[in-house]
């Protein structure tokens, strides 16, 4: 019952869009007609290039103008694509113009914009108009018709007829709703590359700006930490030294006191440099990820259990994002799912690497929710691979990384 409320449900802004943008389809479709017609008519003469790359700046400004109508009525984010390069020149800058591909998309749109813009006024106008005559048919005949009038089929069959169109005009409006939003998206933003381009440009320059806090990071552990376990690792040698050095003898207790603390101090430093290394290039990636994922699920403290198919070697990258991705969601099943138990599954073939981690927990996983997904996105993206989630509220939780093997 509920998803036939929500499919005969419109919003006020779909309604919106089927009466008010059926004058804007009709400007941009016949901007679009006028421009075909009247560019093949010069296309001989000298007018015709310098018409065409006018007209297509025009087509730019209706497929802005287009683009925000959609995005404020239907709800529907269409990115800006970009905006055409201005070579030094005139007749440079022309050729650019006529060989854009953002303007000659956005002139189909406003062609097939057109009859999507009059089959939405039609059924958020004409069609409930028709219906409401329909169903008042038998009232309207014999307003109509003076003298009386016996009851025929036609009266009996006209207001179910009416009813069932008028039950019929939401999931219209829905529909054509929908055409008009993949339409827009399809030919009024940015094209598939240049699109790809900027996720990518996103995602390295997130990738770079982690990559440069991890880098400062790291130098501020070295100069606070390590650097200060070496310094009180010298002054402790220097002290020993100088238990060597009475006239009456080496202090021997004193000495093994000292030699104690700095085997001690030794220790540390390494531990700290460890600790410090891991995060540049994890030693357990060094027998690639066979060996590495294992030893990931063994510190998880949820039991998670592991199945690899590892047929090729991805490259260096791609190994440390799978690692770190791996790594990342085993963290989250341990903080934020509550689940019992776990599965890792990794296989790598056909120039693909896919990770998968399942849990039994409570569902809800999303981006942005504070789990570090959205950021785990990010990173997956810069090395041109993908991160699906299915995580319904109470579970389970799917959670898939997908990368090629080789950059």
């Amino acid at each position: 019952m509920t998803e036939r409320r929500r499919y005969s449900s419109v919003r006020g802004g779909e309604w919106t869009f089927a009466v008010l943008g059926l004058p804007l389809a009709l400007l941009g479709g016949g901007y679009a007609l006028a421009v075909l017609y009247a560019g093949a008519l010069l296309s001989l003469t000298v007018l015709g290039l310098p018409f065409v790359a006018v007209a297509l700046l025009g087509a730019r400004g209706l497929g802005t103008l287009h683009r925000r109508l959609v995005g404020r009525l239907l709800d529907a984010r269409v990115d800006a694509p970009a905006r055409p390069p201005r070579p030094a020149g005139l007749v440079a800058r022309g050729r650019a113009v006529l060989t854009d591909p953002v303007a000659w998309r956005t002139l189909l749109y406003l062609v097939l914009r057109l009859p999507l813009g009059v089959a939405g006024f039609a059924a958020a106008v004409a069609l409930p108009l028709g219906c409401g005559w329909l169903i008042g048919y038998p009232l309207w005949a014999r307003l109509l018709q003076p003298g009386p009038m016996p009851f025929t089929w036609l009266d009996a069959g006209s207001p179910v007829l009416g009813l069932i169109l008028l039950s019929a005009v939401p999931g219209a409006i829905r529909g054509l709703s929908g055409a008009n939003r993949w339409l827009a998206r399809l030919l009024l933003g940015p094209a598939g590359a240049q699109q790809r381009v900027r996720e990518l440009e996103t995602a390295r320059a997130t990738l770079l700006a982690e990559n440069t806090d991890q880098l400062r990071r790291l130098e501020r552990d070295l100069h606070d930490g390590t650097q200060a376990r070496l310094v009180a690792l010298a002054i402790t040698l220097s002290l020993a030294d100088d238990a060597l050095a009475p006239v009456a003898g080496p202090d021997l207790g004193r000495l093994r006191t000292l030699v104690g603390r700095a085997r001690g101090q030794t220790d540390d430093t390494i531990a700290e440099l460890r600790r410090l290394t891991r995060g540049i290039h994890p030693a357990a990636l060094d027998g690639g990820l066979g060996e590495a994922l294992p030893g990931l699920t063994a510190t998880s403290p949820v039991p998670v259990a592991v199945r690899l198919d590892l047929r090729e070697r991805p490259d260096q990258v791609v190994e440390r994002a799978v690692y770190f991705c791996a790594a990342e969601l085993l963290t989250n099943v341990a903080k934020h799912s509550g689940a019992h138990s776990a599965e890792l599954v990794a296989d790598a073939g056909g120039g693909r690497v896919r990770l998968t981690v399942r849990d039994d927990g409570r569902g809800g996983a999303a981006l942005g929710v504070g789990t570090g997904l959205a950021g785990l996105a990010e990173r997956l993206a810069a090395v041109d691979g993908v991160l699906r989630i299915d995580s319904p509220p109470g579970g389970p939780t799917v959670i898939t990384a997908e990368l090629p093997t080789r950059i």
